[in-house]
This record gives C-alpha cells, structure tokens and sequence, in this order.
C-alpha cells in the first residue's frame, strides 16, 4: 500500500458500478487469486480514454481480459485492442471472457512473449497499456516507444512495487533487486526522455502516464540564439 488506507477506502466507497459482465469477471478472478487493476487505477484509464479517443490500443499483458474489456467499454465506438498474454493458462480463460462480452472480435489477443512479439507488431498505437511483469519494462521501452504514435499514451502500472521502488537497494529483499533497478531505470528513462512528458502518479500502486511528444529540431546552442545582432551583417544594414 502506497496511499494512505483510509483514503484509499474513501475514494473507493464513491466509486460506481462496472457494467455487469465486468463486476462478474472481477468477482472471478479474484476468488481464484488472479490479481486485477485497483479500482482506483480502472478509474484513471477510464477517465484518459475518454480524453484520448484512441482508435487502436495496445495492451502488453492481458491476463484473464479485465483491463482490455474495461478500455473497450470506454474506447470510441471502432477502437481495436491487441493484447498480449504469455502466460498459457490464462489464454484459453481471456478468450472465453472476450466472447462471453461480445467482445472476441474487437479484442485480438496475441499469445507470446511480449518481447518477441512487440518486435513484429506495426503501429501507430495511439493508446498503450503496460501491465505485465515488472522486470520487463525496461526491456519492452524501445518498442513500445517505435510503436506508439506521436501524442499518444503510455500507461504504465504497478511502477511503484509496493512502495518498494523508494527503498535502497539492500533494504529490498535479495530476490527482489533486479525488478528494483530495472523499474528505477525505466522510471529515470520515463522521466528523462526528450520523446515523452511524464507523470509518475501514488494511486494503486503506482501508475506513470506519459505522452509521446513530436518530434522537434535540436536547439542550437545559446551562443547562436544570444548573438549580438550587430554582428549578424543582414541586422546590421536594417538599422
């Protein structure tokens, strides 16, 4: 827990019903101990679907098919969703989901590692969803970046790893010290690009939104914008 419990629970206690097939979904999931976005961050998605209007979304791990039905709820009537789901046992269920939500033909679900498969996908995609193994983000960046279209949305989830992102390395459990530095690296590259404007947000367990800017010409340099225009001869001759 990031967030402060009772606030946590007060925001939750003012929080509106999912449509029925997703208050089902959930209901299962978490009666077989398969995690499922907070509600706080099923929230934010929603809210930045509705300002974005993506049209094609992509999703890198899709588990039992909450979070991608939640976005195609919320998504513009012809949105398309990929989704990505390595793990086989949760294949066969994401799909079944998907049909039981009439959903199986806009959601395309793509089983594989994400690494491999991030490879040979071709966006743009206006709107991205990262919530697969931690450890990977980092690795999954460089496609990500390729993939997403200029003013489009990355959402990243569980960035903040149960507070444990903040420690110091040694006061993190042995096991649990290459996720650390791979998640502070990939927050550091989130924060430091010159292609995204970031927000790292304390709600679930962390959430970063970036957007991916266009493109813009490299600065020259102060001493060409700071010259004295006496010295330019085109300025001096309009004097």
């Amino acid at each position: 827990m990031i967030v402060d419990e009772r606030i946590v629970t007060f925001i939750n206690s003012l929080e509106t019903r999912n449509s029925e097939i997703l208050e089902t979904i959930e209901r299962e999931a978490l009666a077989s101990d398969i995690p499922i976005i907070k509600k706080e961050t099923q929230s934010l998605l929603k809210v930045l679907l509705m300002i974005q209007k993506p049209m094609r979304i992509l999703e890198v791990g899709t588990a039992v098919g909450f979070s991608a039905l939640l976005m195609s709820e919320y998504a513009p009537e012809g949105c398309r969703i990929t989704t990505i789901e390595n793990y086989e046992k949760r294949i066969p269920a994401a799909r079944e989901n998907f049909r039981r939500a009439g959903r199986d033909e806009q959601i395309t679900l793509i089983p594989g590692d994400a690494s491999e498969v991030l490879k040979v996908l071709s966006g743009p995609y206006d709107f991205i969803f990262m919530d697969a193994a931690k450890g990977q983000y980092i690795h999954y960046l460089p496609d990500v970046m390729r993939l997403l279209a200029p003013g489009g949305t990355l959402v990243s989830d569980n960035v903040m790893q149960d507070g444990d992102v903040i420690q110091s390395r040694f006061a993190v459990e042995r096991r649990n010290r290459t996720i650390h530095a791979r998640m502070r690296e990939y927050l550091y590259e989130l924060k430091h690009s010159d292609s995204l404007v970031t927000a790292v947000i304390p709600l679930g367990d962390g959430v970063a939104v970036s957007v991916k800017q266009d493109a813009k010409p490299r600065e020259t340099g102060d001493a060409t914008r700071d010259a004295d225009p006496s010295e330019d001869p085109e300025k001096g001759n309009r004097q």
